[in-house]
């Protein structure tokens, strides 16, 4: 497997987050209550490739050129963590692409729905994820195709300025399994399913489903409805606007679909490369247009931290004909019937860490950067925790 061209080796960023976190934590703390959840990545991001995590010395031989190289944090909301972690996942899904064309579509929550989405994010983004690939997969089997789909659907929950913004990128096969299963049925070239459509039966079935979590007091002590008329207020609210749902032309090629959606499985909220400057007073980024924004360092922890998801939520789900209950039958399925010409590029067999990273970025880092010879890695643990004063027992 060749090294995709985005994993070369890059300039590291001036300025990281971890920076920012270790200076400004703190005051954030004071300024702000944060989840558990949100205090375990800050500190996981503080850490990231420091001493304290330990690491290993790398020692050329030939030129005698010596690196440490300390240990990552792993956390998934850590922007120098994912790399490794997306072309792996990437490596993987090709293993279970169907040789069809992909469509983009972006279902996205209204703007009324994000206080709710603070307050109790996780069960606002299932019935996000709920509803959404049950809109698919009901148009799907409707008239205009007619079939089964198979959809993989990833959460963001940013804007460009790191606001609160919870949307799903999710990539469709044009076309899908025939109810009879003796056939596939291609979608139009140009064409999945009307958006117009797709979003009226997305917002019907977000509010049964807010109606429902509503019912069963999953809101209860949510602000806005301590006032008896709040909910039916917000339900109005939302109602009277048309949801978006944006769809994008398909793809180029099978393989392309998870290189383009690579782009967005391991995504964070803001990358160690858009920050252009920081000082004590300011955090100043660019946004994908090129725009730039700065704010107090608090403020920027603040948006930072919002996209922290709770411990274990799975962000990137599969329906349809890739949901997990259908690989072995109703995929296999499809793919006889599409009868590939070609075999497109499976996972690397690569077991250990040096193998792998050395498969997907083309990096081997049991070479000297500066001469090529052999590099011996020796150890470099973590220091010992300091112990804890604690008062006698009474």
């Amino acid at each position: 497997m060749t090294a995709h061209p985005e994993c070369a080796p890059r300039e590291r960023p001036r300025f990281e987050i971890g920076d920012i976190v270790r200076a400004h934590r703190d005051a954030l703390e004071r300024a702000r209550p944060l989840s558990i959840d949100q205090r375990r990545a800050l500190s996981a991001i503080a850490l990231c490739r420091t001493a304290a995590l330990g690491g290993h010395l790398d020692v050329c031989t030939a030129c005698g050129h010596q690196s440490p190289s300390y240990n990552s944090c792993r956390n998934r909301h850590c922007p120098k963590c994912q790399s490794l972690a997306q072309e792996k996942w990437v490596a993987e899904r090709l293993a279970r692409i169907l040789p069809v064309s992909h469509f983009h579509v972006v279902f996205t929550l209204p703007a009324a729905l994000r206080a709710l989405a603070a307050y109790r994010p996780a069960l606002v983004y299932d019935l996000l994820f709920e509803t959404a690939s049950a809109t698919l997969l009901e148009v799907g089997r409707g008239p205009k195709l007619g079939a089964l789909l198979g959809i993989t659907a990833v959460l963001h929950t940013w804007t460009r300025e790191l606001g609160l913004h919870p949307h799903l990128h999710c990539i469709v096969t044009g076309g899908g399994l025939a109810a009879t299963g003796d056939r596939w049925v291609r979608a139009r070239a140009e064409y999945l399913l009307p958006v117009r459509i797709l979003g009226a039966v997305f917002r019907g079935k977000f509010l049964d489903a807010l109606r429902r979590e509503h019912a069963r007091g999953r809101f209860k002590d949510f602000d806005a409805f301590a006032d008896p008329e709040g909910f039916e207020r917000l339900c109005s609210a939302i109602t009277k606007h048309r949801w978006v749902v944006y769809a994008k032309k398909p793809f180029a090629g099978p393989e392309h679909v998870f290189r383009y959606l690579g782009r967005y499985t391991h995504r964070v909220g803001i990358a160690n490369s858009r920050i252009l400057d920081v000082d004590r007073e300011h955090v100043t980024f660019r946004t994908k247009d090129g725009k730039a924004i700065t704010l107090a360092p608090v403020d920027f922890l603040a948006r930072f931290v919002q996209h922290v998801l709770p411990k274990g939520y799975v962000k990137i789900r599969h329906y349809g004909l890739l949901a997990g209950s259908h690989v072995k039958t109703l995929l296999e399925k499809a793919r006889a019937l599409l009868r590939p010409e070609r075999v497109i590029s499976s996972a690397p067999t690569a077991s250990s860490f040096i193998e792998v990273l050395l498969a997907l970025t083309g990096r081997d880092v049991r070479r000297c950067a500066l001469c090529e010879g052999t590099v011996t890695i020796t150890g470099l643990p973590a220091p010992a925790p300091t112990p804890v004063a604690r008062a006698p027992p009474e």
